[in-house]
């Protein structure tokens, strides 16, 4: 399969600079960075893609069995940055595409130079001594709504995630998002999101990392981003002092000033 088409890759930026990957987040699609990527692409090599699904994927390289766990989107991505011959990669990814980073910086740590994670979640469950957000009731009753009926859910629960309701705009652009995201695909994306725990897969990122946490995230809050932060063995903290779970939209210069301080500081090109 074309590899770049089946994820409607796209390259952007200074040819030869060191590549920034960049991978949105549940029901969205590349277009979501459009207003931080302009900022490194005098720098940096820019790739973004669609995960299958999403945005001008192949939705027919959709299968459930590779999709089933967030490994599958991990093996995505390995196989654009080998399709690519990308080294020294910074992976930028929003929400569930953090965790996703996380397992592929972990499977081929020599690929990578450091990670970015914007609003991440390891596992949106509480457990004991854990703040993950949601109980298991929240979770099944968001999920329940989901399956049931993806484009009122969509509405629903895109202003809540996006927060800033006094910028109602931001709101319908990700209920937008949401509905041109296949709904199939998108239920199922959604059962692996909200159910995967990947606690245990932090403490094996051997790469420098970045945690993006909002001040205010009713999907991951403040305690999420504090135990990322913890348990990753070489990470900064960076709470932002803003609302909701899509800072790269809502507060782009913010995101954008926090991810290329980063940079300069861990000494990247």
């Amino acid at each position: 399969m074309d590899i770049r088409t089946r994820n409607a890759v796209t390259v952007a930026g200074r040819p030869g600079g060191q590549p920034m990957v960049f991978a949105h987040g549940f029901g969205c699609d590349q277009a979501m960075w459009r207003l931080v990527t302009p900022a490194f692409e005098p720098d940096y090599q820019l790739v973004l893609f669609d995960y299958v699904g999403a945005g001008g994927s192949d939705l027919g390289a959709w299968r459930p069995e590779r999709y089933a766990t967030l490994d599958g989107y991990a093996d995505d991505v390995l196989e654009i940055c080998a399709e690519l011959d990308l080294e020294d990669v910074v992976f930028v990814g929003h929400s569930v595409s953090s965790m996703i980073g996380v397992l592929a910086a972990a499977r081929e740590p020599s690929r990578f130079a450091g990670l970015v994670m914007v609003c991440p979640s390891p596992c949106y469950l509480d457990d004991d001594g854990y703040t993950g957000g949601f109980t298991r009731p929240d979770i099944d009753e968001l999920l329940d709504s989901l399956d049931s009926n993806y484009l009122g859910w969509s509405a629903a629960m895109a202003p809540v995630i996006m927060g800033n309701p006094d910028r109602p705009h931001l709101g319908a652009e990700l209920t937008n998002s949401f509905c041109r995201t296949d709904p199939r695909i998108a239920r199922e994306f959604a059962h692996v999101t909200f159910l995967s725990d990947n606690r245990d897969d932090l403490a094996k990122v051997q790469v420098p990392s970045l945690v993006l946490q909002s001040r205010h995230d009713a999907i991951a809050p403040v305690p999420v981003g504090e135990y990322v932060h913890e348990q990753l063995p070489d990470s900064e903290l960076v709470v932002l002092e803003v609302n909701g779970h899509c800072p790269h939209l809502s507060d782009p210069d913010l995101t954008t000033a926090a991810i290329g301080a980063f940079l300069a500081g861990r000494g990247t090109r």
